[in-house]
């Protein structure tokens, strides 16, 4: 485990909330971002990472170091994502009035200066992001941990604690879901 890090974890646990913040400060873009291409959900990221940094503070006595903090972090924030996912998807489907489709943010306007270009780059990030919103969760996580975030099959096993053959399975799985996804828009004249 990094030195400092174990060094801020000693002094939080003595009591110093500043170490603690220090520990946030330090992290808390990185997992918003990771956890963001996760839920494509500005608020309910934030709800996320909020909460993956309580419960980490709640039970940083039970950290043993075994691991990088950022990675038992990241364990508790993906954990909480995929939670508030399988609970979104109850509702949305108990409400018969919601197609399913994504919300967009609006394009930024600085793209608008090179109209070829940013459009059909937009216009590929959202089928792609379409696409990945209808994988199941384990197989977006799986396919952001390594093909977004580039982690090492190794790292995304420990994170999701599950042995790295799984993680292959589900990475080889997503990415044949996702390709398939992805053909079937281009074909879609709709999407």
């Amino acid at each position: 485990m990094n030195l400092d890090d174990r060094r801020l974890i000693e002094h939080c646990l003595q009591g110093n909330l500043q170490a603690y913040g220090e520990l946030v400060r330090r992290y808390q873009d990185r997992l918003y971002n990771a956890i963001y291409r996760v839920l494509d959900h500005a608020d309910d990221t934030q709800d996320v990472v909020q909460e993956a940094f309580m419960n980490a503070f709640q039970s940083l006595s039970s950290f043993k170091g075994d691991s990088e903090f950022f990675t038992w972090l990241y364990r508790i924030a993906f954990n909480t994502a995929i939670s508030l996912k399988r609970k979104r998807r109850v509702l949305l489907s108990l409400e018969p009035e919601n197609d399913g489709s994504m919300s967009l943010d609006p394009i930024d306007p600085s793209e608008r200066t090179q109209p070829g270009a940013s459009l059909e780059r937009t216009e590929q990030e959202l089928k792609l992001n379409h696409a990945l919103q209808r994988l199941s969760p384990e197989h977006r996580l799986v396919l952001v941990l390594k093909d977004i975030e580039g982690q090492k099959y190794e790292r995304i096993a420990e994170i999701l604690d599950v042995p790295i053959g799984t993680i292959r399975s589900r990475l080889h799985r997503a990415r044949l879901e996702l390709r398939e996804l992805l053909i079937a828009g281009e074909s879609d004249p709709d999407s």
